[in-house]
């Protein structure tokens, strides 16, 4: 296949191409910059039927012969978006041939810019993004509000709403972008289904250019488009995007027969973060929008929390062990150590990973590292109450409460010392407190555990 059919698929396909990027360059060519801003009309809107023909007949030459269409597309008079999904490969462009007519894309402004490819782009009429532009946002989701009240005049909106490419075997959450309109959409399911699959580009497996290969070698290849009865919001779904994403989301999945998971491209884009940082990109894979539903925390706070996570896991399994733990905090491992260490520790696994670590951060070591708590720890360290902490009061409290050596003790107090004036006043106390929160529960299971010893495990002694 590599040496037979593979060049004469290439040449085809490239014959295609060059034959519509000259259609597309004619129908765009002469535009003033009032008629940018309009919908394509006369002759320039009767260049769309032979592209699309062009578009079938590159998946064809790519080896996509059977193609099988379930249900109605409707018009853009009836339905300004189509959500597609799930979103796997470069392949899935192919869908945009088989709408009811050639739809419009979201495209990053500078993809215009692009040789050939920028005129192909141009032709979609696509809703320019520009990254750089912190209204974009919202000048986007007024553009595709302007489209869809145009009664037809421009053409559907096509959406990837997972943002990013999966294995299929499950759909991942929807961003809100192409619910946040609040008007109609047409669900479209896709299926692959050869028996291999050459097709999937993810963010581990075969780079793009394979994948290209791989499925030009197949002689060919099977793919089903079905278009799902157009979605209408309720006054609810209108109010909360997120609620419409979800809800046309699981009848995608009842039609595709997969489960539906709370990882979202945001778990992708710290997957990237965690490669770098020399940790297993799974290490990433931690359920953002579940988290940020549930513990308020945001992507910013999880970026800062991997590169912290990543400083402290040196192992190459990537979790955190009572060994590195105990190290990141300068202390020996001890019952009290021990204690916090398992209530990160979620599974009992003997180790912490980036999830447990923010869970525990957020509901285990942050609540309780309270101005109060600091103040009462400063006090605690700080022997005759002169606003300050020597080496010897720090080095005697850490011995007696964890049998820190006292060279380790020293390494801690030139830390916290940030003046290096030899002693530790309360706001570099306060400061570093504030960036270790685990001290802060250490502190309170150590107190607990005295006081228990104090009272006879929790009760008064008796004569």
């Amino acid at each position: 296949m590599s040496v037979t059919i593979v060049p004469l698929r290439i040449l085809t396909i490239g014959v295609l191409l060059v034959a519509a990027f000259t259609l597309a360059h004619i129908s765009l060519a002469f535009r003033s910059e009032e008629e940018k801003k309009k919908p394509l009309s006369g002759w320039r809107k009767s260049m769309v039927a032979p592209m699309a023909f062009l578009g079938r007949s590159i998946g064809r030459a790519a080896g996509f012969h059977i193609v099988k269409v379930v249900g109605n597309p409707r018009p853009s008079s009836e339905v300004p978006v189509v959500v597609v999904a799930p979103h796997s490969s470069y392949f899935d462009a192919f869908s945009f041939f088989f709408c009811a007519s050639i739809p419009s894309t979201l495209s990053r402004e500078e993809n215009s810019g692009i040789p050939l490819i920028g005129s192909l782009i141009e032709f979609t009429q696509p809703v320019l993004v520009k990254r750089e532009d912190p209204n974009s946002r919202q000048n986007t989701i007024k553009e595709i509000q302007r489209r869809a009240q145009s009664g037809g005049i421009w053409p559907q909106i096509i959406i990837f709403p997972e943002g990013t490419c999966t294995n299929r075997q499950c759909l991942i959450n929807f961003k809100p972008g192409a619910f946040y309109p609040g008007v109609p959409v047409q669900p479209v399911c896709i299926r692959y289904l050869n028996k291999l699959d050459t097709i999937t580009w993810t963010w581990e497996g075969p780079g793009a250019f394979k994948v290209l290969w791989f499925t030009l070698c197949q002689f060919n290849n099977k793919i089903e488009i079905e278009f799902l009865p157009v979605y209408s919001p309720s006054e609810e779904e209108i109010k909360d995007p997120k609620l419409f994403a979800n809800n046309v989301r699981l009848k995608m999945a009842e039609c595709l027969r997969i489960p539906t998971t709370d990882h979202t491209f945001d778990d992708c884009r710290l997957m990237q973060k965690a490669a770098k940082l020399k940790l297993p990109k799974s290490a990433g894979l931690v359920e953002f929008q579940k988290l940020h539903n549930k513990l308020s925390v945001k992507f910013d706070d999880m970026n800062v929390l991997l590169d912290k996570y990543g400083a402290i896991a040196k192992n190459k399994e990537g979790n955190i062990t009572i060994e590195e733990f105990a190290k990141y905090l300068h202390l020996p491992i001890s019952d009290t150590l021990q204690e916090v260490f398992d209530l990160y520790d979620r599974d009992g696994s003997g180790t912490i990973d980036f999830r447990e670590y923010v869970i525990g951060l957020s509901i285990i070591s942050t609540p309780v590292n309270t101005e109060e708590t600091i103040k009462l720890a400063f006090e605690l360290f700080d022997n005759g109450n002169k606003g300050h902490i020597t080496q010897e009061e720090l080095c005697e409290i850490l011995y007696n409460a964890f049998n820190m050596d006292g060279l380790d003790a020293e390494n801690l107090f030139k830390e916290v010392d940030t003046d290096q004036d030899g002693k530790i006043s309360f706001d570099e106390f306060q400061d570093y407190a504030l960036q270790k929160p685990e001290y802060a529960k250490l502190f309170m299971t150590y107190q607990a555990k005295k006081n228990e010893e104090k009272t006879g495990n929790g009760h008064p002694k008796t004569e």
